[in-house]
């Protein structure tokens, strides 16, 4: 399946800016089959884990994490740990998951 998703761009987004629906999360997830949602704090997230054979590849791929945030002014959770990064990404102005979330998911599966 194309992945679409990385090849779209984020929109600014504010408070009043809608959630994704239960449908379209149901839909695009698809695209991004390697993603969990997550509720944290009645908050509606996507997370993934990525491994990688040691802490210094690891410490790369959060890097690149880092540089993908900034380059969408979009800012996920990201836990390094030896071995593994895990990224959590939601929308914070409207406390759940926008598109852009999906969209930051498939870019950041693209950076492997």
């Amino acid at each position: 399946m194309e992945n679409n998703l990385a090849k779209q761009q984020c929109e600014a987004c504010h408070a009043d800016a809608p959630k994704i629906s239960d449908e379209e999360l149901h839909q695009l997830l698809k695209e991004i089959p390697d993603w969990t949602p997550v509720v944290r704090d009645n908050i509606m997230m996507l997370e993934r884990e990525y491994k990688f054979k040691n802490y210094k590849l690891a410490w790369a791929f959060a890097n690149k994490v880092a540089e993908l945030a900034e380059d969408e002014f979009h800012h996920p959770a990201t836990l390094l740990e030896w071995g593994k990064v895990t990224v959590t990404w939601w929308t914070h102005a409207i406390k759940g998951l926008h598109k852009n979330d999906l969209i930051c998911a498939a870019k950041t599966d693209k950076l492997l």
